[in-house]
């Protein structure tokens, strides 16, 4: 038996994990059984060991599948045996004796802050609900460095401007509360006042919308991203989360606690936010290079 849809159950209903990673677990799933009917003529978990598990991950690399991505389907195959054992279908996981690959700490890519301010200072947004929804989407992302799919999930009633704070629905359902400045508590307002302008008589509680007055969807946000991001930077990725990244390296460069950052962001652990330490510790050396006389 597969026993695939009971565990896609388990980590959506009881782990309640993203949609997002319970799609990539289900695709890494099917692909592992694919290459075992293919090559061993079963997926039957009560005899697959840790040799046909190695096989498969080989067979990755020769098709030059990535350290990372390789990583995250042997994370999806330990979760997946994982509730095999608790569940009692299998007495011991195979994964003990998987290792991952090594991989190379990506150092995030982010904005620099000149050109943040070069996005709001030379792009001209009219008064009209469609620019003025894209200016608070960047402005948002930025200010924040709130996720997409909490940004696209944002409904009316989680825009506290009372209390200057956002209350968003982050991975696994983790609700956390984010602060805001004076200065985006005031176009905040003003964008809940022309919205309700736009659209009078509309029921949709989304608090971004698209010109129709639907909610808002994740592809037509990276594309206003995208696009004003292109004005200002040439750097390699112009996404949502590229601000995300922003957001963390200037807080931190300016001198944020690491930990308030970890809270800001909604990382389960610190070692997921200390990435951003690389990009204040290369602008360090780079300083160092610049001014010392020795360097």
């Amino acid at each position: 038996m597969h026993y695939q849809e009971s565990f896609l159950n388990y980590i959506k209903n009881e782990k309640r994990y993203a949609l997002n990673t319970i799609i990539a677990y289900s695709k890494d799933i099917e692909q592992f059984y694919s290459f075992l009917s293919t090559n061993y003529q079963t997926n039957d978990v009560l005899i697959i060991n840790h040799l046909m598990i190695k096989s498969w991950l080989v067979n990755l690399m020769e098709n030059k599948i990535s350290p990372r991505s390789i990583n995250r389907k042997i994370t999806t195959l330990k979760t997946f045996f994982k509730f095999l054992k608790k569940e009692g279908i299998i007495a011991e996981t195979p994964m003990n004796k998987i290792i991952s690959p090594k991989t190379n700490k990506r150092i995030p890519v982010f904005v620099e802050k000149e050109k943040m301010n070069q996005l709001f200072d030379i792009i001209t947004f009219e008064n009209n609900y469609v620019d003025q929804r894209n200016k608070i989407i960047i402005e948002l992302f930025y200010a924040t460095g709130i996720r997409l799919t909490e940004l696209v999930n944002l409904q009316i009633k989680d825009v506290d401007i009372y209390n200057s704070q956002l209350k968003v629905l982050g991975k696994r359902n983790k609700e956390r509360i984010i602060p805001f400045s004076n200065k985006l508590k005031v176009i905040l307002t003003q964008y809940i006042q022309l919205r309700t302008i736009t659209f009078p008589d509309i029921q949709e509680t989304s608090f971004f919308l698209t010109e129709k007055g639907e909610k808002i969807y994740q592809k037509l946000v990276y594309r206003i991203v995208n696009y004003y991001l292109s004005i200002v930077t040439t750097i390699s990725k112009k996404s949502p989360h590229v601000l995300r990244h922003t957001f963390a390296t200037h807080m931190l460069d300016n001198g944020a606690d690491l930990n308030a950052i970890k809270e800001i962001l909604g990382h389960a652990n610190l070692s997921a936010t200390q990435i951003y330490t690389h990009n204040t510790i290369e602008k360090l050396k780079t300083i160092y290079k610049q001014a010392h006389p020795k360097a």
